[in-house]
């Protein structure tokens, strides 16, 4: 059996080891934070993602967690680099932490060994990886570089690892393909083996196709508005199109998140400043999120002019349900533009307000959805949770960002995404 280890412990790098781990491989987590580590040796997860402790729990007896790289990667048979590329300011992808991890690589494999770039990284990181770890080899060892792009969306990322639609690989040696193909196999997926420039293309224009899909949808919705057409008869009548479908088509106030928002910008800026090219389409599609992410501010002020002294209620903090994201959400821009503007904030969300918290502390949050909607008049509903969608708002003033409420009847005013003129 292939000694496997995980470099980084977020959303990647551990759902990566504990889906590898329920496939019956032994798997070792390196990550730089003790504190993390201490946390997972104890079977609890730092993210909130469905079905991912009780797969720590059943794994246990194949899962390592240390802060001990040297020693993990000394004898390592497979190294996938699961760490963040985080944005910059200037839109470009951080590789900072990519870097990193080959550099205590380098220093420390003693055997032949594959290592897997499983990060989102700008076309051409694997190529530079390659150089690196093999001109600063400690040992005579061989080393095969390998692209693994992941496609796992926050929120249901145990489920879309386990029984995804494709696994690429971007290989350039038979012993890397060899190694990986034998390592998915049982994984019973689709496998695409490509050269590394083509799987590490093979993500971003999947992510960015996605990304144009929303923001398009959201342009088409903006304009209902305009004509007096309705966006859920539109996307109804569209989505009935087999080359269109109905995925991603969910008008609303944008995407955030961790990956659309910074793979956007990271391809668009790497074509431009690399090579000189201006992808104008994702140009476009950067552009209309952005603005579609304050979109129901200036809705809420045609009606009450300035909100200074309003006491407003969010509803939903996270990027999307089912995750304790909130990445590049929607609702950190609304709430720092109502701030500006003077108004009194009261929030909710099922899992978020814990890391909310860190970032902010002076909007008041409730345990309790309908305390938090008792205390304006108007709401803002931001990310589409189950009870959020289905919670009592009457004589409310409804602002709903994800065209998710239920129940409509008695609410005093209902404005949506493409449905109002």
């Amino acid at each position: 059996m292939k000694k496997i280890v995980i470099a980084g412990t977020g959303y990647v790098g551990l759902v990566t080891a504990v889906c590898l781990a329920e496939k019956g491989n032994d798997v070792t987590c390196v990550d730089v934070d003790e504190k993390k580590i201490e946390t997972l040796r104890q079977n609890i997860s730092p993210i909130y993602e469905e079905g991912l402790e009780e797969l720590m729990i059943k794994n246990q007896e194949r899962l390592v967690y240390t802060v001990d790289y040297a020693k993990a990667y000394s004898y390592a048979d497979v190294v996938f680099i699961g760490v963040g590329t985080p944005e910059q300011e200037d839109g470009t992808a951080n590789l900072s932490y990519v870097r990193s991890v080959a550099k205590q690589i380098a220093e420390n494999i003693t055997k032949d060994c594959v290592i897997v770039v499983k990060s989102t990284v700008p076309i051409g990181t694997n190529d530079e990886v390659e150089e690196y770890i093999k001109a600063n080899l400690k040992n005579k060892v061989g080393v095969s570089i390998a692209s693994n792009p992941e496609f796992l969306a926050q929120g249901s990322a145990v489920r879309d690892t386990l029984h995804a639609k494709r696994i690429i690989l971007g290989v350039e040696d038979e012993f890397a393909e060899k190694t990986l193909t034998d390592l998915y196999r049982n994984f019973e997926i689709p496998m695409v083996v490509t050269n590394r420039r083509s799987a590490e293309m093979t993500k971003y224009a999947s992510n960015d196709f996605l990304a144009l899909k929303i923001s398009y949808i959201n342009e088409i919705a903006n304009l209902c508005e305009l004509v007096g057409a309705n966006i859920d008869d539109v996307v109804k009548g569209m989505s009935l199109d087999p080359r269109i479908g109905d995925k991603f088509l969910n008008a609303g106030i944008g995407y955030g998140g961790s990956c659309f928002p910074k793979d956007t910008k990271a391809l668009f800026h790497m074509a431009q400043n690399k090579y000189g090219y201006e992808m104008k389409t994702i140009k476009a599609a950067i552009d209309v999120n952005y603005t579609q992410k304050t979109k129901l501010f200036y809705e809420g002020r045609k009606l009450i002019g300035r909100y200074d002294g309003v006491n407003v209620t969010v509803l939903g903090l996270t990027f999307k349900p089912n995750t304790d994201d909130l990445r590049e959400a929607p609702s950190l821009d609304m709430i720092n533009l109502l701030e500006k503007d003077g108004a009194i904030i009261h929030a909710y969300d099922p899992v978020g307000m814990k890391n909310f918290r860190k970032i902010n502390s002076t909007v008041n949050l409730y345990d309790n959805i309908q305390d938090a909607i008792a205390k304006s008049e108007m709401i803002f509903v931001l990310t589409e949770w189950p009870e959020i969608a289905n919670a009592n708002y009457d004589n409310k003033v409804v602002l709903d960002g994800r065209n998710c409420v239920k129940n409509k009847d008695k609410i005093k005013k209902y404005i949506s995404i493409g449905n109002h003129k």
